[in-house]
């Protein structure tokens, strides 16, 4: 798809966006690692920032369609929804908008030798099990951060372990 400006900078002044993102993971030789994304340095929110896949969703969408959409123009690959575990809000700076983002499981359809990164959204990734989650942290994605919040909530609850509170 042909982007020709980031979603995420698409000022949307004292607006409500609502966004979806992907806890798309996959076990390693038995080990649950989660696949993250660095954000392209151009972008001018959160620049070289690890994130979980998504984004935002179009006025009058499906939110699962439109985060299967978004992983389609972001990776060229397909996933499979699963459940909402999940929800955070934050404040965008660059947009001036405040965000709803609903975080859901799901996997990779196709094989993940297949992932494409389209270099205006993503300059890599990396699959990160939960003892290697400090790798992503830095001054931009500090660990209160509350999408590092739900990553982690997202192993606990893969791996059975109860949450009394959010």
């Amino acid at each position: 798809m042909n982007k020709t400006i980031h979603d995420s900078e698409i000022i949307s002044e004292n607006k409500q966006v609502i966004t979806a993102c992907a806890f798309i993971h996959e076990n390693f030789n038995g080990i649950e690692k989660v696949f993250l994304p660095k954000r392209a340095l151009t972008k001018k929110f959160l620049p070289g920032v690890y994130e979980l896949s998504g984004g935002h969703i179009n006025f009058g969408e499906d939110i699962i369609s439109g985060l299967k959409r978004e992983i389609d123009e972001e990776f060229n690959m397909s996933i499979k929804v699963g459940d909402p575990f999940a929800v955070f809000t934050y404040i965008n700076d660059i947009k001036k908008s405040h965000s709803i983002e609903v975080a859901y499981f799901a996997k990779f359809i196709e094989q993940i030798d297949n992932i494409l990164i389209h270099q205006e959204d993503h300059s890599e990734f990396g699959w990160f099990a939960e003892n290697e989650l400090d790798k992503i942290i830095d001054n931009n994605k500090r660990k209160d951060d509350p999408e590092i919040r739900i990553i982690k909530k997202g192993f606990l609850l893969l791996n059975g372990r109860s949450l009394l509170f959010n």
